[in-house]
């Protein structure tokens, strides 16, 4: 019984040591890492959340301490800027009116989970804001209730499913006036008139830059050092138009093209804006050995941040900084690929504009370096000369499908189709035998 006693008593002292212990104990909260006490190994993931207010936005994000992936086996996180979601600034055209100006916009292309849900238009008779919005607008649409000889500048801003603005384009302005042309058919259409229609936006520093209209070649021009460039076309039938424009850089590589249809009204001008190619983009080994770096390169704006994102299980991104000469390059380590095919892709941010992704370039990892060969280009099919058939040859083709061909495309289809001085099915079918996408 005595025997009972003490040990009632000693477990009751362990129990009061242990309640001094813990409320003399500092408390750790899961939002501090280290104290000069403690170091917490496995930081907890906290979730984000979304605030604003008329003057600031706060965007919370669930993540971890570091940049890298943190998995279990429900879940998998992806932190860090690299891995934030975005989506690309659309290009926005005006055509100023009587009383009006009509507008239309290329689509937002969101990745990483954004997705551009709806759009509003911004707009202002000063340069630069402050704007009134207009919700839930889809392109194209016509601004009315305007007054003539006044500027009005709009800006066209993304939003996701919730209405939170993901890009915006630049600012594009037009100016309505009197009506003093009549409307007409289509891409040669039969009103007579001087459309004039200007193009401006970011290239490579002094890189060509080519613009089609309707599939042809309508003008070449040069952008400049800070990798801008503008250019007009004038003296054009009024109607429906599709421009194409692609960069060139450094080495000759072109960039995927930008596409945009337009309606062109007789002695009006039209402003399209916001244009900002998409990034080159090569490696240096069509096969790389496992744990050896594959050269990443290519050219874009002058020193504009380049995202490169190389395909894996899961979409691996890293970043550079390309050189006042738009040249940026990567080494990157396939150390942490798995054998086999992939593929890497490029884009662009600058001044708080995105680029769309560079085309796709494919490599092999194995067990073996092989550099990579410049190819020959098959020639068949290649109308625009950029060692693709894609849906530029397809445009091209189709301008001129059962119409009278001109002596220099004359020479392109002997060449490049099947050389009987016109284009139809049998000319499609070549493409299609040729196609690369």
């Amino acid at each position: 019984m005595h025997f009972k006693n003490l040990q009632n008593q000693f477990f009751l002292y362990l129990v009061l040591i242990s309640c001094a212990l813990l409320f003399s104990a500092k408390v750790a909260y899961s939002q501090e890492f280290t104290s000069t006490d403690y170091k917490v190994l496995d930081p907890v993931i906290n979730a984000g959340g979304y605030g604003s207010s008329a003057s600031f936005k706060l965007f919370g994000v669930i993540s971890q301490a570091a940049i890298g992936t943190s998995t279990s086996l429900s879940f998998g996180v992806n932190a860090g800027f690299l891995y934030f979601p975005f989506a690309s600034s659309p290009a926005v055209s005006a055509t100023a009116g009587d009383g009006q100006v009509a507008l239309s916009w290329t689509a937002s292309t969101g990745y990483l989970g954004w997705t551009a849900s709806g759009y509003s238009i911004a707009q202002s008779t000063t340069s630069g804001g402050p704007y009134s919005y207009t919700n839930n607008v889809t392109s194209p649409t016509t601004r009315t209730g305007l007054s003539n000889g006044i500027a009005y500048y709009f800006v066209i801003v993304a939003k996701d499913a919730f209405g939170n603005a993901i890009a915006s384009s630049t600012e594009v302005s037009g100016t309505p006036a009197s009506s003093s042309g009549g409307g007409g058919g289509g891409g040669g259409g039969s009103t007579v008139g001087s459309a004039v229609v200007i193009f401006s936006g970011r290239a490579y520093p002094l890189s060509k830059v080519n613009i089609l209209k309707d599939g042809q070649l309508a003008i070449t021009t040069i952008a400049g050092p800070d990798s801008n460039f503008t250019a007009t076309i004038d003296s054009l039938s009024a109607g429906n138009y599709t421009f194409a424009v692609y960069g060139e850089d450094k080495t000759g590589m072109k960039s995927i093209p930008f596409s945009f249809s337009v309606y062109l009204t007789a002695n009006v001008t039209t402003r399209i804006s916001g244009i900002f190619l998409a990034p080159t983009i090569a490696v240096d080994k069509s096969e790389v050995k496992r744990g050896d770096n594959i050269v990443i390169f290519g050219q874009s704006a002058s020193v504009a941040d380049i995202v490169i994102g190389v395909n894996s299980e899961e979409e691996i991104f890293v970043k550079t900084v390309s050189d006042i000469g738009g040249v940026y390059l990567y080494n990157f380590d396939t150390v942490q690929l798995e054998l086999g095919d992939h593929d890497a892709r490029s884009k662009a941010a600058l001044k708080e504009e995105v680029s769309p992704f560079s085309r796709t370039v494919g490599f092999k990892v194995g067990t073996k370096n092989v550099l990579t060969q410049a190819k020959e280009c098959a020639g068949r099919g290649d109308l625009n000369e950029d060692c693709r058939v894609n849906l530029v040859d397809f445009s091209i083709a189709a301008f001129w499908y059962k119409k009278p061909l001109s002596a220099a495309f004359k020479l392109k289809e002997k060449e490049r189709l099947n050389g009987d001085s016109k284009v139809d099915l049998i000319d499609f079918s070549i493409m299609a035998y040729y196609w690369t996408g």
